[in-house]
């Protein structure tokens, strides 16, 4: 009997202890509950202030003309178009066929890329403009960030030097100026856009004024 009765305390002993263990577990699992709910609200709150603001940017971008691939009309413009957006990327051009593959992949990343403004400007037409910055060669793309001139894309030399390069590979040159962005690898991948847009390079890659 005594022996029993030992037992039973043993188990009692071993049961409470048991008991207030998952007591305890329960409060911090609970705790941690708490925590994560709250980080989680903390995170979502912080993801919809992102969302918030970026579309704000958008609707901003759109208003600005970013989205579109379209053409500066006047010297004038342009300045006007520079101050108003952070990054632009300008085609200066020519009535020729270097400067339509140009276009063609200008109007592809226009709409890949919202943040940055693509336009262009008719060189011939914008003499002070040309002359200001030393636009030699065309096509060239005037790569300007905050108002400022900051980088060059003159005829197709960094591009291979012939026509049938890639939007791809115009898009990370870009991308290495920081005029444009994009996390990873190229938005292009994987799409039959990156194509070149002439397989031919019968042409030159750029034309001289």
């Amino acid at each position: 009997m005594a022996n029993r009765a030992v037992q039973e305390i043993i188990e009692q002993q071993v049961l409470t202890v048991a008991k207030a263990v998952e007591d305890k577990l329960d409060e911090e699992i609970a705790a941690l509950d708490r925590v994560d709910d709250d980080d989680l609200e903390v995170l979502r709150e912080r993801r919809l202030q992102q969302m918030k603001k970026m579309a704000e940017k958008r609707s901003r971008w759109i208003s600005l003309g970013h989205g579109d691939y379209t053409e500066i009309p006047s010297e004038k413009d342009f300045f006007a178009a520079v101050k108003a957006s952070d990054r632009v990327v300008c085609h200066f051009y020519r009535e020729n066929w270097p400067c339509k593959v140009v276009d063609k992949h200008l109007s592809v990343l226009a709409k890949q890329h919202i943040e940055t403004r693509f336009v262009k400007i008719n060189a011939e037409k914008s003499p002070f403009l040309a002359e200001k910055l030393k636009i030699v060669v065309l096509p060239t793309l005037a790569l300007i960030k905050n108002a400022k001139v900051d980088d060059y894309v003159v005829g197709f030399d960094e591009l291979g030097g012939k026509d049938d390069f890639s939007t791809e590979e115009l898009e990370e040159r870009l991308a290495k100026a920081q005029v444009i962005f994009f996390e990873g690898e190229s938005s292009l991948k994987s799409s039959a856009k990156t194509r070149s847009v002439r397989q031919s390079s019968k042409a030159d890659s750029s034309d001289s004024e």
